[in-house]
């Protein structure tokens, strides 16, 4: 039983190639407590594939995690416009589904029950509710801790949780930010393992938002370089990783390529921020 339908995992996800969600010329500014405004994004415009594995790295504070709360619906863009599905953007649509860094497990509920809680609060019956959160529980390795409770958990095993949390939704696309960020390298290379299974497996579009240059070039199939801040993309880099992938490209010889070429731009880009904060020009 698979959570989305369509092909199996060495095969291109049913209209790859497909805008699955689009910005046009979106900017947003935040009013600030002076009266002035900040200019945090854009324009920027990005067309994502449909079953596209899109990575997005950039310097602190240019603007990734507000793309990804623009793109969510979750904010409004100043100017611009959003799409998903060939439908404008005006609340959280349908069929998205977000992760983030923080801990989000209710830690009052078990395992399961925070697995299912989206589903209970959607209305789902017992029936499909329990069909759901079996398989996702499963899926995400979390079946021996399936009675216990957030506080008795690792930091990773936590963000499985998170991640189960989502899945059961079933999303067609499905926003990160950055979700392995507090965990340590070897962790993260592990639940980077897990992610690509659950993109494969769900045949979902996916924009994973990451300060780790290693991470995005191991799990995307194109990676976005954002500028400083308002944060635009300055650079696109294509993977070209085979589907079935995970850590063991690290040792590629392409990798260091691509991860050379990543840094190359983001480099310039935080050092600009760095002589700002420095007030030199």
């Amino acid at each position: 039983m698979a959570f989305a339908p369509a092909g199996n995992a060495s095969s291109p996800p049913p209209g790859e190639g497909v805008v699955h969600a689009r910005l046009t010329g979106v900017s947003r500014f935040f009013d600030l407590p002076s009266g002035a405004k900040l200019h945090a994004l854009g324009p920027i415009d990005l067309d994502i594939k449909r079953g596209e594995f899109f990575g997005v790295v950039g310097p602190s504070g240019c603007g990734k995690s507000t793309l990804l709360d623009v793109l969510a619906g979750l904010i409004s863009p100043t100017d611009g416009e959003v799409w998903f599905e060939d439908k404008r953007v005006t609340d959280v649509p349908d069929g998205v589904g977000v992760v983030f860094q923080e801990d989000a497990a209710f830690p009052w509920l078990t395992v399961r029950d925070n697995v299912a809680f989206g589903l209970r609060r959607a209305g789902f019956d017992a029936a499909e509710t329990k069909r759901r959160v079996d398989y996702a529980v499963g899926f995400m390795g979390l079946n021996d801790f399936a009675g216990t409770y957030p506080a008795q958990l690792s930091g990773g095993m936590r963000q499985r949780v998170c991640i189960a949390r989502t899945l059961v939704l079933q999303p067609r696309l499905i926003l990160l930010d950055e979700p392995f960020g507090a965990l340590d390298q070897q962790t993260r290379l592990l639940m980077g393992d897990e992610l690509l299974r659950l993109w494969r497996e769900t045949n979902a579009t996916v924009l994973l938002i990451t300060h780790a240059l290693d991470e995005a070039a191991m799990l995307s199939d194109r990676v976005g370089v954002m500028s400083a801040r308002p944060g635009t993309f300055i650079d696109f880099v294509e993977t070209k990783w085979p589907r079935e992938r995970d850590s063991r490209i690290v040792s590629d010889p392409r990798f260091g390529g691509i991860t050379a070429r990543l840094w190359e731009k983001l480099r310039v880009e935080s050092l600009k921020i760095m002589g700002t904060q420095a007030g030199h020009k």
